[in-house]
């Protein structure tokens, strides 16, 4: 698909850029442990901090912090600063605060710890006894046990909140589609105590929001934000439901002839980043 001139337009008068990280203008390495980018994902980035026009890097991934991932972006060739890059975790910590909520049981591993950390939040082990506990919340963690489903139940039976990263099935990586580990570890906490997991990554509101706050924008900002990814349940949905424009790439989970319902329709469909780097470039 081709980038009409109303919405060129609207892309080089755009306030600001929401960008995902793997399938989208990355994908992991596993040879060097870091990312490598996908073609025209540098050359876009270096555009848009040459034009000033503000942008961040959100993935909704919690194996490593933030600050980890930037590194990771800097070392493949991404102007990307550790302030703009974020995870569900960033959006995570900002909600549990606005709520009151201090208390927070972390099913999840060190990376998926740490802004709540930052954030001044008593984190609780996964499978560490605690009372009081009020909210469990759920990230990535591939070392999840029966030790750990028991805890989270436990804090879930006495009252805490449910909380997740992110709760879809798949992600992109260069070997394919690989299995997210929070959806799984919701589906057996729902099972044994009937609450269901608030999604605080993509496509959630806190996200978008928390990403709007990164760039200095207003919520009044919100049309004429571009969210880019590819992942029509995350990035579109999210756009959609912000009353955003989106670009999806068919680069990752999202492919071409797939029927999607109005919310997870991006704006514009495009093979790769090419198209977007010649119009703010």
């Amino acid at each position: 698909m081709t980038i009409s001139p109303e919405f060129a337009a609207r892309l080089k008068d755009a306030a600001g850029f929401i960008f995902d990280m793997d399938g989208t203008i990355a994908l992991g390495d596993s040879k060097s442990g870091g990312h490598r980018a996908l073609p025209h994902a540098v050359a876009t980035l270096e555009a848009l901090k040459a034009a000033g026009t503000p942008f961040v890097v959100f993935t909704n991934g919690t194996a490593k912090p933030p600050a980890a991932y930037a590194a990771s972006l800097r070392n493949a060739g991404f102007p990307v600063e550790d302030r703009q890059m974020l995870t569900p975790s960033s959006s995570a910590a900002v909600w549990l605060s606005k709520q009151g909520i201090s208390k927070v049981r972390v099913l999840g591993n060190a990376g998926c710890a740490a802004p709540l950390i930052d954030a001044g939040l008593d984190v609780i082990g996964p499978s560490e006894a605690a009372e009081g506990v009020e909210a469990v919340y759920t990230g990535w963690f591939r070392e999840f046990d029966f030790n750990a489903l028991e805890a989270g139940c436990d804090s879930l039976w006495k009252g805490a909140r449910l909380v997740t990263a992110s709760n879809v099935p798949f992600f992109a990586t260069e070997n394919g589609l690989a299995i997210g580990a929070s959806f799984p570890i919701n589906a057996m906490l729902t099972a044994m105590t009937r609450k269901r997991p608030r999604i605080l990554g993509k496509p959630s509101k806190e996200a978008f929001e928390t990403a709007l706050a990164i760039m200095s924008l207003p919520k009044s900002a919100s049309s004429q934000v571009i969210v880019v990814g590819d992942d029509p349940a995350l990035e579109m949905r999210m756009a959609y439901d912000a009353g955003a424009q989106s670009i999806g790439l068919a680069t990752g989970v999202m492919g071409r002839g797939t029927d999607l319902p109005p919310r997870d329709t991006p704006t514009v469909l495009l093979d790769d980043l090419q198209k977007l780097l010649e119009v703010v470039g």
